[in-house]
């Protein structure tokens, strides 16, 4: 169950008001252009605040931390606040290291973790719309795009019963994603001073 969980650490806030959901045509359109702006990135380095909510506990979780990520599929997640933490997924391995203790799980021996690492991959850079996978929605908001993502997979939905991703009006850029727990918790993970398509050496994902 821990390795589900180190799975789950990465998502986004986002405020429920003045939701209007898109046409067709407008959601096609939007479609096209996170697509677009997805195959065009080779990398993504950002700041980032995690928050964790769980119905027993009064406040949420707050972490503070960086992530980087290169194509095609090279993701490190670091935890510098309040603790030090790291999770890098590398060639379908996911390496941790919790202040200093080690250790390795091999994503392709397992369907469902595979199909995590996927989804952190598409997560990422925004590319999620794959109508086999998932009942997709979508919504404007004020100053925002939503997208809910409901996953099909029933071995997925124990875990994740919806992710929601929320993109920059400007350019579809993801700012923030959500994964809701079936016990309706949910961890959330905001991106701040995002930078796409820097250079980025192979060495930030040793381990």
């Amino acid at each position: 169950m821990r390795n589900y969980i180190i799975l789950l650490l990465f998502i986004g806030v986002y405020s429920a008001s003045a939701q209007r959901p898109l046409s067709a045509l407008e959601a096609k359109e939007f479609k096209q252009k996170v697509i677009k702006s997805a195959e065009q990135t080779e990398t993504i380095v950002s700041d980032f605040t995690q928050y964790k909510h769980l119905s027993f506990l009064n406040n949420e979780i707050k972490t503070e931390g960086k992530l980087v990520f290169k194509a095609p599929n090279f993701i490190k997640w670091e935890y510098i606040e309040p603790y030090q933490y790291s999770a890098i997924f590398k060639n379908d391995k996911l390496y941790v290291d919790d202040s200093g203790t080690k250790s390795d799980i091999d994503l392709g021996a397992n369907k469902t973790f595979r199909n995590f690492n996927s989804l952190i991959v598409n997560s990422i850079k925004g590319d999620m719309f794959n109508e086999s996978q998932f009942d997709i929605t979508f919504f404007s908001t004020q100053d925002e795009y939503l997208v809910k993502f409901i996953p099909k997979d029933t071995n997925i939905r124990e875990y994740i019963a919806i992710f929601e991703l929320t993109f920059t009006k400007e350019n579809p850029d993801v700012t923030s994603v959500k994964m809701i727990e079936p016990s309706e918790d949910f961890t959330r993970i905001v991106f701040k001073n995002k930078k796409l398509n820097t250079t980025v050496s192979h060495a930030v994902f040793n381990h």
